[in-house]
């Protein structure tokens, strides 16, 4: 499975995840956020930049709960809860922004 963009391949598993994480742009990521309905804003990109340095420092998607833990302690606890990031994220913030952002399915997400 996967899908093309400018002559560019990104190989997905059977939910939609990319395979090769070094493969991910925000070509992809604006792609990826069109399959799953979801309008990018500067907002969607602060979440989708937090995941990504998460990611490169721990190797492991956070579940829901340390993901809203983490976005309060760094970016404030506005947008540390989990009604803001299901604004953005509405089938569920961790799973959701995890795949726009070219990472694995979150551990414990259904």
């Amino acid at each position: 499975m996967g899908f093309e963009i400018n002559g560019k391949t990104y190989e997905t598993d059977e939910e939609g995840y990319l395979v090769n994480l070094s493969e991910w742009d925000e070509e992809a990521a604006k792609y990826l956020a069109v399959e799953e309905k979801v309008d990018l804003t500067e907002s969607h990109w602060e979440v989708i930049n937090f995941l990504r340095e998460y990611y490169n420092d721990y190797q492991i998607a956070p579940a829901v709960r340390v993901l809203t833990k983490a976005i309060g302690k760094k970016l404030g606890p506005e947008k540390g809860n989990s009604k803001y990031l299901y604004e953005l994220f509405p089938y569920g913030p961790a799973k959701q922004a995890c795949k726009i952002a070219g990472l694995p399915k979150p551990t414990g997400c259904i």
